[in-house]
């Protein structure tokens, strides 16, 4: 058996990969399970359903999203702390963070239900539509503690030198997720309910298993669950450190909300369908950099504690290099794999599918650009500079994205709405180098 990296050791090429791969592979496959639902909702509940379900899941990633704040928030500082050597502190607020997380989700869950069809209507669903959103949204909604978890620990195993952990738990969640799935929709015929029962109950086992793990007495990981008291500040600061990733999970989710509005004046409940897919195929591939960028965190923030001015310039050298390929790779594999993909979900209707295909073939560009951005904002979360890396997913995510959305389409119509993402992730991705240059001296990454 190969003995875990610690966060204090060299990375070289072989070691990163080792490290983040397992990070990597867990948001591909969470990815994939959460694409599941859309393809046995698409093939074999109906059109309709799958434009409820994609009307809604925005609002329901939204509240999902304060458990990614505050779980790679959280580890950069429990990471700092590591590496200036308080390790019996580092624990106290991991287990603060980690109880803090389960209260909040419960009060997110009874606060999405109060406002979900007020929601539903707002995002443009009517109707049948509009019927499917409120019941595939009442039902995930109950599963937002164990999703707000689920994102937090992920964050937390790998500050706990134990990726692979996490990897087989999202495994575990996902598996039982596309079996049940299969099950209650195409067995029981429980239809648009059976698809958010199985996610749920995914999310019981990606929250249940680790926390299970975290309080065993044989857990002999830096970081384990037991006594913790209430810290305002440290809460604040792991607010801040992880503010970028909340907004960027937040503004996907309002972004989303704003395509399906524009692709409903522009194309109907067909864009909105179309949109869907390429957001499903989407996740697959931005996880790889999101997985990467998550992977490498824990061991940025250590050595920022730890003052390893060395083998921070040696981690960025590599993780530039990594990024820079995967980027190229990306792109050209999307190119390829643009209509087998859309086929999954749309073959069923000629031009549906060739409208799909034309929007993902623009959309896919976007791949060249999108890694240097998410690893630019994650970088300024593991040095703990919550401002910059707020400011880099704001502007990504939020101000370009929306402004493109409403001022391409009257330029090219259909078209300039899926150019919007293209031409956003590229000037993201060039305020990020401007970023990273300017604090090269500060942070000594460089």
């Amino acid at each position: 058996m190969k003995t875990p990296i610690q966060l204090s050791d060299h990375f070289t090429y072989r070691r990163l990969f080792r490290f983040t791969l397992p990070s990597i592979a867990s948001m591909i496959f969470a990815s994939v399970y959460g694409i599941v639902d859309g393809y046995f909702v698409s093939n074999y509940v109906g059109k309709i359903p799958f434009a409820g379900l994609n009307i809604i899941m925005p609002f329901i990633m939204m509240l999902g999203a304060v458990g990614n704040m505050i779980g790679l928030g959280g580890s950069a500082l429990i990471g700092k702390t590591l590496g200036e050597g308080d390790r019996e502190k580092a624990n106290s607020l991991f287990s603060f963070f980690t109880y803090f997380m389960g209260a909040a989700g419960v009060l997110l869950a009874i606060i999405g239900n109060v406002f979900l069809p007020r929601i539903a209507v707002l995002l443009g669903a009517e109707g049948a539509v509009l019927d499917n959103a409120i019941l595939y949204g009442r039902i995930c909604l109950c599963g937002i503690p164990f999703l707000t978890l689920q994102y937090t620990l992920q964050g937390f195993l790998i500050t706990a030198e134990r990726p692979q952990v996490g990897f087989w738990i999202t495994v575990a969640a996902g598996v039982t997720n596309m079996v049940l799935d299969a099950l209650f929709i195409t067995v029981f015929h429980w239809g648009l309910a059976g698809a958010a029962i199985a996610t749920v109950i995914g999310q019981l086992i990606g929250a249940g298993v680790p926390i299970a793990l975290f309080f065993s007495a044989r857990n002999n990981w830096l970081l384990k669950l037991g006594k913790a008291k209430f810290d305002g500040h440290a809460l604040l600061k792991a607010c801040t450190n992880g503010s970028s990733e909340f907004l960027s999970n937040v503004s996907m989710s309002l972004v989303g909300m704003l395509y399906n509005a524009q692709l409903l004046k522009y194309a109907g409940n067909d864009g909105v369908v179309a949109y869907g897919v390429i957001m499903y195929v989407n996740m697959i591939f931005i996880a790889v950099f999101f997985g990467f960028s998550v992977g490498t965190s824990p061991v940025f923030s250590f050595n920022y504690g730890a003052d390893n001015g060395t083998e921070l310039k040696s981690l960025f050298r590599k993780c530039a290099s990594i990024i820079l390929g995967s980027s190229v790779i990306m792109l050209l594999a999307a190119e390829v794999l643009a209509r087998p993909l859309a086929m999954i979900f749309t073959s069923y209707d000629q031009s549906l599918l060739d409208m799909t295909t034309h929007a993902f073939a623009i959309y896919s560009v976007s791949f060249l650009f999108c890694g240097i951005g998410i690893f630019g904002s994650g970088l300024f979360t593991a040095m703990n500079n919550g401002l910059i890396s707020a400011i880099l997913s704001f502007v990504r995510t939020v101000i370009l994205q929306i402004t493109f959305i409403f001022v391409l389409p009257r330029l090219w119509d259909l078209d300039g709405i899926w150019w919007s993402a293209v031409l956003a992730e590229g000037l993201a991705a060039a305020l990020s180098i401007v970023c990273i240059l300017a604090y090269r001296k500060k942070y000594k990454y460089m």
